[in-house]
């Protein structure tokens, strides 16, 4: 991080500013404030120093940017004292907060179940994959009104949705009938030829025959399925029918959104070209 001092010290460090001309009237504002005697609330004395707006200075903390004694604050109303030192990164940003989304590999054993932890637990900057090409790391902000959409049931594994964009909410609830998801089951058992072109259509679901589906060899002991809105437990019923076991489930695609290289329990942020 690039660090700003407080102002009895008058110094600043490569932090990253709007414009040359900021930097220098940052510096000067330094060296012209006088030591702090009481608490001040962290984003006014942002704003104060780098002569900034006060929703920008807010930006910068409420964005992750800004550290106090070594440690990241995200309150603006955060009250800093005379002796702690505040850093703000070099490649900070003033821009304001979008809405994030976020696609996680969620693994067995995380769901809605009493038994079951909430897949939710599992997005920590921790886990965020390091071949994430966002740009962006998880600030508090990220995670306020963050909706899971389209759930897999606990014994399942694969990729699910976390978004606070409505329009992501509105495209995969409002949508989910013509919005195909990819599967790899984990069978056992002997399935005939026939099995396979049924499993492609000709089965039913609940009394009422099933839209076809594609379904393929991935190798000796895993099916592929591309279908529409699966209800729970569709795809399991669907092997009993042909008379094979399932074994596990992975959902590897959503639309054209894939889970691509992501390892079970990583997540990383949907780039702003990729759609579902």
């Amino acid at each position: 991080m690039g660090l700003l001092r407080h102002a009895a010290e008058a110094i600043v460090y490569n932090a990253s500013w709007h414009s040359p001309s900021l930097a220098a009237r940052a510096t000067a504002r330094l060296s012209d404030w006088p030591a702090m005697t009481e608490t001040l609330r962290l984003s006014k004395y942002l704003a104060d120093l780098l002569s900034c707006s006060r929703r920008e200075a807010e930006n910068y903390v409420q964005g992750g940017w800004v550290s106090v004694d070594g440690h990241v604050v995200e309150e603006p109303g955060f009250r800093i004292g005379p002796r702690q030192q505040v850093e703000l990164a070099e490649n900070a940003s003033a821009a304001d907060h979008k809405p994030a989304t976020i696609l996680l590999h969620k693994p067995p054993g995380y769901g809605s179940g009493a038994r079951s932890r909430p897949a939710s637990d599992l997005l920590v900057p921790a886990n965020q994959a390091p071949d994430d090409r966002s740009g962006r790391h998880l600030v508090k902000r990220d995670l306020i009104g963050l909706e899971l959409i389209m759930p897999l049931a606990p014994d399942a594994s694969g990729l699910v949705v976390f978004t606070q964009e409505h329009g992501i909410v509105r495209k995969l609830v409002e949508d989910a009938a013509r919005i195909e998801q990819e599967y790899v089951v984990e069978v056992a058992g002997e399935l005939s030829a026939e099995g396979l072109a049924r499993l492609n259509h000709g089965l039913s679901w609940r009394g009422a025959p099933l839209p076809p589906a594609k379904v393929s060899w991935q190798n000796e002991t895993r099916l592929r399925f591309a279908l529409k809105n699966p209800p729970a437990g569709l795809i399991a019923d669907m092997c009993r029918q042909v008379g094979l076991q399932v074994l596990g489930v992975k959902r590897i695609r959503i639309g054209r959104a894939p889970m691509a290289r992501l390892a079970p329990g990583q997540w990383r942020y949907l780039l702003g070209y990729e759609r579902f």
